[in-house]
């Protein structure tokens, strides 16, 4: 599901497409730094891990760009506390 994950440049947020449905975390850009400020996955999609796949796709997404992150969203918060291989691209 990760790679699936893409950059909507356009409304500043990462989304994940999963039948028809679009889970999504907001962001605001600095530099090199990525805020990402709230993360939300339908109800539809709740339960499956879909959040985690957003978190570990834009994770991924922010690494491969040369970037940081300043986790505001209490969720991916947790997803790099619980994933320390995450814990380098902390601003």
């Amino acid at each position: 599901m990760s790679n699936q994950v893409h950059d909507a440049t356009e409304r500043q947020r990462f989304e994940l497409d999963i039948d028809g449905h679009i889970a999504f975390s907001t962001y605001r850009r600095d530099g090199d730094v990525i805020t990402i400020l709230h993360t939300e996955v339908p109800k539809e999609l709740g339960g499956h891990g879909v959040g985690s796949a957003l978190a570990r796709g834009l994770l991924d997404l922010i690494r491969s760009n040369g970037l940081k992150v300043k986790p505001l969203c209490p969720f991916v918060k947790a997803y790099i506390d619980k994933h320390s291989e995450y814990a380098d691209l902390l601003a």
